[in-house]
C-alpha cells in the first residue's frame, strides 16, 4: 500500500466540547508478558486474530491521515509494545513524519534493556516505564512473573543510551503500595525520572477494582506531605493527564487523578487498536472501524470517518463514571462474560 503524501495543510479538528484532536495512543499488540492484577489478571484471553493486526505500513498510513487532522503526539502502547516484532522499524517510519512533535512509548520494561539502543537510534523521543513497586516479592505477587530485575535493568538502560525525560508510572493502590510512595520518588531521582502516581481506574472488567482500593490524589498528597513537608502545584499550560507538583527540594512528580478528579474537559486523546479500531475515549464501549476502508485503499473514507468521529465526539467517560457515585452505582465497568465476547473491551487491547 502506498502511504498518503503529506501535504502542507493541516486542519484543526474539534469535538462537540471544543476539544482538539492532538494525541493518538497507538496500540501495536494486545499481548503482554505480565499478568498484573489491575490490568490482565487472567492467564488466557480472547486474543485479536493475527491476520487482523495492522502492518507497519498500514499504521504509518493511518498516522499520516491523523496528522493531517491535527494529531502531533504519538504514544505507542500495547499490551506490551516491545513484544511487537521489529518495533524500531515502525518508530523509524513515524519519525519521518514532520508533523509529529513527540513519539513516546509506554512499556513494562521487561524487554527494554535489549531494545533501548535500537529504539533510540530509530528516533523515539521518550519512554515511560510502569513500575508499581520496588519490592521484588510484591512485583511477583502483582504480575505473577519473576522479571523484576529485568525491569530495573531496562530502566537503567534508558539513560545509558541517551534518552532524557524518563517517566515512571505507578498505579497507587490501598493495601498494596501506599507505603512506597516516598521510596518511588527517591528511586526516580537516582535514575533521572519523574514519577507519576495513577489512581486505580475502573476500566476493563477482569480486574478486581473497587472504590476502597483507590488511593486518591488527596490521600497521595497527604502521605507525601508527612514526609517532605509543603508541596506546591506546578503552574503550567498543558493538556497532559498528570497534575504536576514540586517538593521543597525541587523534585517534581505527577498525579493522574482520573478516578476522583476526571479531566475530560481537556482530553485531546484517542486510541487506535492494533487491528484498526479507533476509540474516542478510554471508557468507550464501541470503536470506529478504520481497517476495512484502509485495506480497500479508500483513504478518503478513512479521513471522512476520522473527521465525523471527532467532530461528533461527546465522550466524557471518566466524568460519567464519577457521576455514578452519587447513586452508589459505580461497580464493575464491564462483566467478564462480555469481555470474552469482545476482546476490544479490555484495556490491554486499546492501550489503556
Amino acid at each position: 500500500m502506498n502511504s498518503l503524501p503529506l501535504g502542507d495543510q493541516v486542519m484543526d479538528l474539534f469535538d462537540t466540547f471544543d476539544r482538539p484532536l492532538r494525541s493518538l495512543r497507538l496500540s501495536v499488540t494486545d499481548r503482554c508478558n505480565l499478568r498484573c492484577k489491575y490490568c490482565m489478571p487472567e492467564e488466557e484471553y480472547t486474543w485479536l486474530p493475527r491476520e487482523t493486526l495492522l502492518t507497519f505500513e498500514e499504521i504509518h498510513t493511518l498516522v499520516g491521515i491523523f496528522t493531517e487532522c491535527g494529531v502531533d503526539k504519538i504514544r505507542v502502547t500495547g499490551g506490551e509494545p516491545l513484544l511487537r516484532r521489529d518495533l524500531p522499524t515502525l518508530i523509524r517510519m513515524l519519525a519521518k513524519n514532520p508533523r509529529i512533535k513527540d513519539i513516546a512509548i509506554t512499556t513494562n520494561g521487561v524487554l527494554l534493556e535489549e531494545q533501548a539502543q535500537s529504539l533510540y537510534g530509530a528516533g523515539l523521543h521518550r519512554i515511560t516505564v510502569s513500575l508499581d513497586t520496588l519490592k521484588p516479592e510484591r512485583f511477583k505477587a502483582l504480575t505473577r512473573r519473576e522479571t523484576f530485575h529485568r525491569v530495573l535493568a531496562g530502566i537503567d538502560a534508558v539513560g545509558k543510551v541517551g534518552f532524557t525525560g524518563l517517566k515512571l508510572d505507578t498505579v497507587a493502590m490501598k493495601g498494596f503500595n501506599e507505603d512506597e510512595l516516598v521510596d518511588l520518588i527517591e528511586f526516580g531521582k537516582t535514575v533521572n525520572a519523574e514519577v507519576r502516581f495513577i489512581e486505580y481506574m475502573d476500566v476493563g472488567g477482569a480486574n478486581d477494582w473497587s472504590m476502597d482500593k483507590v488511593l486518591s490524589r488527596a490521600e497521595i498528597l497527604l502521605l507525601l506531605r508527612k514526609w517532605y513537608g509543603p508541596i506546591e502545584p506546578v503552574i503550567e499550560n498543558s493538556s497532559a493527564p498528570a497534575q504536576r507538583f514540586i517538593l521543597p527540594n525541587g523534585t517534581t512528580f505527577g498525579i493522574i487523578p482520573s478516578t476522583t478528579t476526571p479531566f475530560c474537559a481537556t482530553c485531546d486523546r484517542s486510541r487506535l487498536t492494533a487491528d484498526g479500531l479507533w476509540y474516542l475515549c478510554l471508557y468507550a464501549k464501541q470503536g470506529i472501524d478504520l481497517r476495512d476502508s484502509l485495506r480497500m485503499g479508500v483513504l478518503d473514507e478513512v479521513r471522512a470517518r476520522i473527521l465525523a468521529g471527532w467532530q461528533g465526539r461527546t465522550d466524557r467517560g471518566a466524568e460519567e463514571r464519577k457521576d455514578l457515585e452519587q447513586f452508589s452505582m459505580r461497580e464493575r465497568f464491564i462483566e467478564i462474560e462480555k469481555l470474552r465476547q469482545d476482546p476490544h473491551l479490555e484495556m490491554h487491547a486499546r492501550g489503556g
